[in-house]
């Protein structure tokens, strides 16, 4: 279990009668022919009835077709169009709203994370746990300098921002049911979902696993978008950086008391000179800790007010599912999900 978390009764809980498992995809054309093998492989060996969910993120490629020729075969396949790329965690987000399953999934399509780890996870769920996240033992095909900034992201936020988050974990977990209903009812637009799942709690655990090396196609997440995911995932769980600001005051009050100090001493021997050099220094020590405070200020004034205007997350454009008769093409409504929404997108 997580370190810190509360400490719960575990009651043994049947096979799930229904599993969804959420893709969200992004410009992956050279990747879906190599993902629906691995995906019709796994559901021979679940012992349940499967829903899949494939979020397409306003793919730019031929991704979208290669879903709903996928969907049109497979009963069991659904696919939500957004109208417009929202984001990793948004498409997430939507995939997670659709579930209808007792236990739900949630990969990436990029077949960095084994489906096989999938039934690790259904017999931990069966064991009571609620939330059974995927933990990386070892990241093939990736880079040292990716694995020395994710092993540091991790513990940074451990450290100075939310202690109870699983290190070296990404968004591939199974949640129950009861969690997921917890989890829906968190509409905040900025969202950090492996954060959020820590936040509300119940029992989880870890399984862990050998993270493979991407199949196919470029990441989705080079170092600018890590970076901004980085400063999401820390100024949506903590108001640590507006402290900073105070440290910094500090620092910069104790920077200007010194050089009083220093001007009245040298005053007092005699040695006062033009103290240009000096002036021009302090004055650019504080007005940069003011820029930088005003910044930090600002960004949680933004998000305030991004959050204040209670826009819908996302919006589903089509949904595309086959029914007896063969494929058939919904057009969905807007899926509100606003701040007061307790069960959108259903």
């Amino acid at each position: 279990m997580i370190d810190g978390s509360s400490r719960h009764l575990l009651e043994q809980r049947p096979y799930p009668a229904k599993l969804s498992v959420v893709i969200p995809i992004y410009n992956e054309e050279s990747v879906v022919p190599l993902l629906r093998p691995e995906v019709e492989t796994f559901l021979r060996h679940v012992k349940c009835e499967v829903e899949i969910i494939l979020v397409n993120d306003g793919s730019r490629d031929s991704t979208l077709e290669l879903l709903v020729n996928w969907a049109k075969e497979d009963k069991r396949v659904k696919v939500l169009d957004l109208s417009r790329n929202f984001g990793h965690q948004i498409a997430a987000t939507a995939g997670l709203d659709s579930a209808t399953g007792d236990a739900v999934v949630l990969i990436d399509a990029d077949l960095q994370d084994p489906f096989d780890v999938i039934h690790q996870m259904i017999e931990r769920y069966t064991d009571g746990y609620d939330v059974v996240y995927g933990q990386r033992r070892t990241r093939a095909g990736e880079s040292r300098f990716k694995r020395l900034t994710a092993w540091l992201f991790y513990r940074l936020m451990r450290a100075i921002v939310f202690k109870d988050l699983p290190v070296d974990t990404g968004d591939f977990r199974l949640v129950s049911r009861n969690c997921l209903d917890g989890l829906k009812s968190m509409r905040e637009t900025h969202r950090f979902l492996r954060g959020m799942v820590t936040w509300v709690g119940y029992p989880q655990v870890a399984v862990i696993y050998d993270r493979n090396e991407r199949v196919a196609g470029r990441s989705k997440y080079p170092l600018r978008k890590m970076l901004s995911f980085a400063w999401t995932a820390a100024t949506s769980f903590s108001t640590l950086p507006l402290k900073f600001n105070l440290l910094a005051g500090l620092l910069v009050g104790a920077f200007a008391i010194e050089e009083a100090v220093r001007a009245l001493i040298a005053h007092a021997m005699g040695r006062t000179v033009s103290g240009w050099t000096s002036l021009i220094v302090l004055i650019s020590v504080i007005g940069s800790s003011l820029l930088i405070g005003l910044a930090i200020i600002g960004e949680y004034v933004g998000k305030i007010y991004e959050q204040s205007k209670e826009r819908p997350l996302y919006l589903v454009a089509r949904s595309f599912s086959m029914d007896n008769s063969g494929a058939t093409v919904k057009d969905a409504p807007p899926v509100i999900s606003k701040v007061h929404a307790t069960d959108a997108g259903s």
